[in-house]
């Protein structure tokens, strides 16, 4: 973990490697404000944006930012068409915007299930960025922890029925280097808005010795000063990883 110098205050504090944020809340947002859900999406895609470019400013070094689910299908048709429109402008907007940013962009989740316009947009944003040095920003999208996991395993499976594998004995490891993250170092902090304080199918194996923070703040109203808080209560913390 490095340390960085806080924008507000001259004390240093450890910053972790790598951070998961649950962005929750954007459809409570615009209610309370008597808008529709799409108005919140909408808001919560802006604040995304903010929040990717100062964790990138203050040298976080990887980024995972939950923004659709496997389960988020459920949802009304109006809405999911809504999200699908919004993840194509925030794509277009991102091959424009983050041009001369040092940000890798990964997705993680099965994004064959996205109309091709937008998978293809994914395929241009993952290649154009694929060489850059700077966070690595992994977007879930169609994004579920146990599905990682069924996938994970299938591909171990596979590789034995083809003969590509002959140990039939599988270990942690070989679980992780099949994930969508492999490579990656499992999340130290993850971060959850809206006031709820479960998981919802993140990064379930990669958060077995991540730390939590949750906020009652609904995540268009989450701002910078509200990550530097996080980070600080991440600091004050002992990590023991089951031991003593």
């Amino acid at each position: 973990m490095k340390s960085i110098q806080k924008v507000d205050t001259d004390r240093k504090v450890s910053l972790p490697t790598h951070i998961g944020i649950i962005m929750d809340g954007n459809g409570r947002w615009a209610k309370k404000r008597g808008l529709p859900r799409s108005i919140g999406h909408k808001e919560g895609a802006s604040n995304f944006k903010r929040i990717t470019m100062y964790a990138s400013k203050i040298g976080l070094q990887y980024l995972t930012m939950y923004a659709f689910s496997t389960e988020n299908w459920r949802r009304p048709e109006t809405e999911v068409g809504a999200l699908m429109r919004l993840f194509k402008q925030y794509l277009e907007e991102a091959l424009r915007d983050f041009l001369n940013e040092n940000i890798k962009v990964n997705f993680l989740g099965d994004v064959t299930k996205f109309p091709i316009d937008l998978q293809g947009l994914i395929q241009e944003v993952t290649e154009v960025s694929k060489n850059r040095t700077g966070m690595v920003l992994n977007l879930a999208m169609n994004y579920g922890g146990r599905a990682e996991i069924l996938r994970a395993v299938n591909m171990l499976t596979e590789k034995m029925r083809c003969g590509e594998r002959t140990d039939y004995h599988i270990t942690e490891q070989d679980i992780t280097d099949h994930l969508y993250t492999a490579a990656q170092p499992d999340p130290d902090l993850i971060i959850r808005p809206s006031g709820e304080q479960r998981i919802s199918n993140f990064l379930l194996w990669q958060s077995a010795y991540s730390e939590f923070a949750y906020f009652d703040i609904l995540w268009p109203d989450f701002k910078e000063k509200d990550l530097d808080e996080a980070i600080e209560l991440f600091a004050a913390r002992q990590r023991r990883f089951g031991a003593i």
